[in-house]
């Protein structure tokens, strides 16, 4: 597993914990821990690249359900994302 599957993997096996603990806020994972817990979106956004650049991490909102993206629009992060 590589680039972003390890960190929505770490986020999906903390969703009890952030749904109790940090319910509608924005998390940041990296390195497939919670490193950031920010009120909005653009708050966790910048604290996400002023500690690691240009990723890969994960910014997801608690109770959000995962973005899903228009089925004309395909992109690929890193060139090995689909190996598991």
């Amino acid at each position: 597993m590589t680039g972003l599957k390890k960190e929505i993997k770490a986020y999906d096996a903390m969703i009890d914990y952030l749904e109790l603990e940090h319910p509608g806020q924005w998390v940041v994972f990296r390195a497939e821990r919670l490193v950031g817990s920010h009120r909005d979106f653009q708050d966790a956004a910048q604290d996400a690249v002023s500690r690691f650049g240009r990723g890969p991490y994960l910014i997801r909102r608690v109770g959000a359900p995962p973005p899903a993206l228009p089925p004309n629009v395909v992109y690929k992060l890193y060139p090995d994302d689909d190996d598991d």
